[in-house]
């Protein structure tokens, strides 16, 4: 199956032949920097039901790149992909849906693209379950689900499993493990073919490879289980943060903060209460340079350095 990363590998091709068009030469001519190109490219084959097109449509939509900005048509782009079992864009729905404070809608798209194994899915899944935010509390479920999309390399999932392995008891911790292994198990036996019947000249198809899970690991002493929702651990000191935006709900600059995943490099995620918004910052940093270079690498997502206070 195509995998084509959020946002950044949407692509274009114009000056194409018609015949020669195709979401791949979209891909080609946006990495060239031709977005308009790859609008009219992908508009086409997402009217006839190509899946791929339909969400890098909606990215574009998302990004306003290519096209005007128009969250409305993203939405109804990521839709019709999500639809047709495309995974990027059931994550990518569910995160906008969430931070347009459309919860239940969000967390319906955000569980299959979890059963899936889509590391942002799980994590922003498993911190719902961990704090009961809008569902059931699971702090095993919660467990399983953040250490899968940590055994993927997610670094903010890391950063929240590392906090959740200080406040649970280590037996549920246990209990999450093998829960989080049954599942992968279940996933490898859906995507495995039925095998052939042994030929001379074909052997037995072999097995994948197994999926490490991330191991629990008892605490340095024993602690009660955290009252607050689970927060990424801070891996640096400073003054500095980087600000990325002000939202009408903290569920919405949550959402941002999992959306941007790995760009942030596991910064700890801050939400300051300002008036009737809420404004998310990430850090900390050791110097504006440093804050100033982290918004660079987020570009496009707006962002600009601030002294902690």
């Amino acid at each position: 199956m195509r995998k084509l990363l959020l946002g950044l590998l949407i692509a274009a091709a114009a000056g194409l032949p018609a015949h020669a068009q195709s979401v791949r030469a979209g891909i080609d001519a946006w990495q060239k920097g031709d977005t308009a190109g790859a609008v009219a490219i992908w508009r086409p084959l997402a009217e006839k039901g190509d899946a791929d097109a339909a969400f890098n449509l909606g990215q574009a939509y998302r990004l306003g790149r290519g096209v005007k900005l128009d969250l409305a048509q993203a939405q109804i782009w990521l839709d019709r992909a999500a639809r047709k079992g495309h995974v990027d864009a059931q994550t990518t729905l569910g995160l906008l849906l969430f931070q347009n404070g459309n919860q239940t809608a969000a967390m319906r798209w955000l569980n299959g693209a979890a059963e899936a194994g889509e590391p942002r899915a799980l994590l922003m899944v498993g911190t719902a379950l961990y704090n009961g935010d809008g569902v059931a509390k699971d702090p095993v479920k919660a467990y399983a689900y953040v250490s899968r999309a940590a055994a993927q390399g997610l670094a903010p999932a890391k950063a929240t499993l590392a906090d959740m392995d200080s406040v649970m008891p280590l037996e549920q911790r246990q209990e999450g493990v093998a829960l989080a292994q049954s599942m992968l198990n279940r996933t490898l036996a859906s995507e495995m073919k039925p095998p052939r019947k042994p030929t001379a000249t074909n052997s037995a198809p072999a097995k994948p490879a197994p999926v490490k899970i991330a191991e629990a690991k008892p605490p340095a002493s024993p602690k009660p289980a955290a009252a607050s929702p689970v927060k990424p651990v801070a891996t640096a000191t400073g003054r500095w943060r980087v600000q990325l935006g002000a939202f009408g709900q903290r569920k919405s600059a949550e959402a941002l903060y999992v959306r941007l995943g790995s760009k942030l490099a596991g910064k700890q995620a801050f939400y300051i209460p300002a008036g009737a918004v809420v404004r998310l910052q990430a850090g900390p940093y050791e110097s504006r340079a440093a804050a100033s270079a982290a918004c660079a690498r987020l570009t496009p997502q707006p962002c600009f350095p601030v002294e902690a206070r």
